[in-house]
């Protein structure tokens, strides 16, 4: 089996990817936030792309917006928070911490990761080394806190931080300018920081996208990942919304 990922640059204001999971001899897909359904079905009939799982990791509509379209014609699983059914009704396949399911034979993990929502949930495929990971953890960031407590958040990043190094780091925005810029004025003199932000700033002048991560960089860059209490997390993220 080979696999293959895809993004679609979503190019709204808040500048969402919409991730694509291709099994490359079947050309079946699986699609993670689709934040529009025009964008993903136009993507799949130019690439030969059969849609065959949707997978949610919350239930923020720049996340879910494109499933009801998706599904309107066809009967496509849909994976999501079993703690967030009630705004996101349509999931087929409800799903909380340690749950695992299979797509083409590889194996998906569910870790629980409540703080930007409650129910938030992320994909882990330690197969591939790679997690998608919604808005709980963002390239040299993370994302607001508007359901979960300071504690609960991060809790959540720790059980991140403990992913294998090597990781690749799939989250939903393309916030990492920014977030470099905050991860700059919280850690001036971290040389680690310095470059990043430049290769960031460098990538972002020329058009390109700045993922995926890896939890290695994120250990070394994301000042979120680099706290050492709850309290000191909730400092910073205040911090950050006013930023």
């Amino acid at each position: 089996m080979q696999f293959k990922i895809h993004v679609i640059d979503v190019k709204n204001q808040l500048q969402n990817y919409i991730w694509l999971l291709e099994e490359t001899s079947s050309h079946d897909v699986i699609v993670v936030d689709p934040t529009e359904s025009a964008l993903v079905e136009q993507y799949c009939a130019d690439h030969h792309l059969n849609l065959k799982q949707i997978w949610l990791t919350h239930w923020h509509k720049d996340h879910i917006g494109g499933v009801p379209e998706l599904i309107a014609d066809q009967n496509i699983p849909v994976y999501g928070p079993r703690a967030e059914l009630s705004h996101i009704p349509f999931i087929t396949h409800p799903l909380q911490h340690d749950d695992h399911f299979e797509f083409h034979g590889l194996n998906i993990d569910i870790i629980a990761v409540p703080g930007h929502t409650l129910g938030h949930i992320v994909y882990f495929i330690d197969a591939l080394d790679i997690v998608f990971c919604g808005d709980t953890l963002f390239a040299m960031g993370c994302g607001r806190m508007f359901e979960g407590t300071a504690e609960q958040f991060y809790h959540s990043l720790n059980r991140l931080a403990a992913l294998p190094p090597r990781t690749q780091v799939y989250c939903t925005h393309e916030y990492t300018l920014s977030n470099a810029q905050f991860a700059l004025h919280i850690e001036p003199e971290n040389r680690a920081i310095q470059q990043r932000a430049e290769e960031v700033k460098q990538l972002r002048e020329r058009g390109e996208i700045t993922l995926p991560s890896t939890i290695e960089l994120e250990l070394e860059t994301n000042p979120f990942l680099r706290v050492e209490s709850a309290e000191e997390f909730a400092r910073i993220r205040a911090l950050k919304d006013n930023f």
